[in-house]
C-alpha cells in the first residue's frame, strides 16, 4: 500500500480516455487501497484513479462525506455511472487534488444517484446530496475528462491557469533545491 502521485492540471492524462474493468482482480484490490491511502494522505474528500495516472474507471469517497461518520469506510466506486441527477442547482466551492490550492465556485446539481461496482463485484447505488452529491458529480467527471476548470468562465478560467503555472515553477523550484 502506498500513497501516490498525484496529475496535476494541465498534465494531458487527466484528459485521456478512461475504460471500465472487466473483472476485479488482485492489481485492482492493490490500486482501490493505494487510491484510499492517497486520498487519506492528502485529506481530500474524494480521489479518481486518472487522477494517479491510472485509466480504469474507479473513483473513491471519503466515508465521512458519504454519511457523516468519522469512523465509515471510504465507498469505491468501480465502473460508477451517474443514473439522475436533480433537486435544483446550487453553487458551492470545489478544490481538486489536480489543482492544488484552487477553489472555484462550480454550479452542479444538489443531488445524485449513481450506480457502481464495489470491490466484491456487487452492483450498489447511492444517492448524494450536498457535499457527497458534490463529490459523486466530480470525481464521476474526473472518469470523462471533465474538470473543475471546463466549468468556470473565461476570466476564472486564466486565474486557474496561471494560479497552476506559478505552482508547478514553485515546485520545479523546490525539486532542484532539494537535489
Amino acid at each position: 500500500m502506498a500513497a501516490l502521485e498525484v496529475v496535476k492540471y494541465p498534465d494531458p492524462r487527466l484528459r485521456e480516455d478512461t475504460f471500465a474493468v472487466e473483472e476485479i482482480t488482485d492489481e485492482i484490490r492493490e490500486l482501490v487501497r493505494d487510491l484510499i491511502d492517497t486520498m487519506f494522505s492528502l485529506n481530500a474528500a474524494g480521489i479518481a484513479a486518472i487522477q494517479v495516472g491510472r485509466l480504469e474507471r474507479i473513483f473513491i469517497i471519503d466515508g465521512k462525506v458519504a454519511t457523516g461518520d468519522d469512523a465509515a469506510d471510504p465507498l469505491v466506486f468501480i465502473n460508477p455511472e451517474v443514473v439522475e441527477t436533480g433537486k435544483g442547482l446550487v453553487i458551492a466551492e470545489e478544490g481538486c487534488l489536480s489543482f492544488p490550492d484552487v477553489f472555484v465556485d462550480v454550479k452542479r446539481p444538489r443531488w445524485a444517484k449513481v450506480r457502481a461496482q464495489n470491490v466484491a463485484g456487487e452492483t450498489f447505488e447511492v444517492e448524494g446530496e450536498e457535499l457527497f452529491g458534490r463529490a459523486l458529480q466530480h470525481e464521476h467527471d474526473h472518469l470523462t475528462g471533465r474538470l473543475m476548470i471546463d466549468l468556470v468562465g473565461m476570466v476564472k478560467k486564466e486565474m486557474i491557469k496561471r494560479k497552476m503555472k506559478r505552482w508547478h515553477s514553485q515546485a520545479e523550484r523546490e525539486t532542484a533545491a532539494a537535489q
